[in-house]
């Protein structure tokens, strides 16, 4: 991924998958353009797949291309932290054993309630017979979706399957946070700036700021200094984006903005989850955002995220 060609095709191939526009509240930022600006990030597919697939967003689908994700178990205890193991199997049935790695890590996972909440980033582990094994607690009853980012060897573009995974309870879905420009995590609070355009790559910048002063140390985490999911309200269309740029390129300052370039496939509320690394801490600032002609969500706290148990590495080093 460190070449400038990599670079250009990672780009390209978030332009062909996402397109939509959205607006932060009342916030009006720097508008992007169709072209992405030279070396940036976007999804960690390429640009074949992604046209191919361009009708389904990411993550809608548990199979794709011959590979198929399976769980173990499609029900977990609620609060309770246990191993969550599962395969992807590929044309041929069986679990599949090599892969490329995609930001230093062989397998990424994300988790999100239906209702958006309860967001989680985490790195299983690989055995020798294909099966991926994570530590993990679903915080309250509710149905999660469970998205893997991976690219298996020989396969020329990274995967997005997705599954729903049931925490059998008493569901009480918590109301989407209004749009605001600003999260809060804990002593940190991040700036979202800027706006997206049907069929067009746009520019989102992230500011962040600690105890009210800007922070110009963010740590690289997963070859970059930011990562970025968008979930859509109703069927969690997938994307995960990159920042413009990354560590040790010459150019690209370690905040406190981070630049991304992204797309949303369609009209609608969206939920962005933005990781960050500071003091050798991995935390989540989570927005609401609405594309033009979205009814408004009713009305609650500006944009957030709390510091806490989290999944991170999967060793406890991440923050929501």
């Amino acid at each position: 991924m460190n070449t400038p060609i990599k670079l250009g095709a990672y780009a390209l191939g978030l332009v062909v998958v996402f397109g939509g526009t959205f607006a932060v509240g009342g916030l009006v930022g720097p508008q992007g353009t169709t072209a992405k600006a030279p070396g940036a990030h976007a999804t960690h597919g390429g640009t074949e797949q992604a046209a191919r697939t361009a009708s389904v967003p990411g993550g809608l689908q548990v199979s794709q291309d011959g590979y198929t994700l399976v769980p173990e178990t499609t029900t977990v205890t609620p609060a309770e932290r246990a191993d969550f193991r599962f395969t992807v199997t590929g044309p041929d049935g069986k679990p599949v054993t090599r892969y490329t790695k995609l930001h230093g890590k062989w397998l990424h996972l994300i988790v999100a309630r239906r209702d958006m909440s309860g967001f989680q980033h985490v790195h299983p582990s690989l055995g020798a017979d294909g099966v991926w094994s994570v530590p993990l607690e679903l915080p309250d009853p509710g149905v999660y979706r469970f998205f893997t980012d991976v690219q298996p060897e020989g396969v020329k573009e990274q995967l997005t399957l997705g599954t729903d995974i049931t925490a059998p309870g008493d569901y009480q879905p918590e109301p989407l946070p209004a749009a605001a420009p600003v999260a809060t995590v804990g002593d940190y609070a991040v700036r979202l700036e800027g706006a997206l355009t049907p069929g067009r790559s746009s520019r989102l910048k992230l500011t962040v700021e600690k105890d009210g002063r800007p922070v110009t140390d963010i740590q690289p985490y997963l070859e970059a200094y930011g990562h970025l999911v968008a979930l859509r309200e109703g069927d969690l269309a997938y994307l995960h984006v990159h920042p413009d740029g990354e560590p040790g390129d010459g150019r690209t300052r370690p905040g406190p903005g981070i630049t991304f370039f992204a797309e949303v496939p369609s009209t609608g509320t969206y939920r962005l989850y933005l990781d960050f690394k500071h003091g050798d801490k991995v935390r989540t600032a989570e927005f609401t955002v609405r594309t033009a002609g979205a009814a408004a969500a009713p009305e609650q706290p500006s944009g957030e995220a709390s510091e806490g148990a989290g999944g991170g590495e999967g060793h406890g080093d991440h923050t929501h």
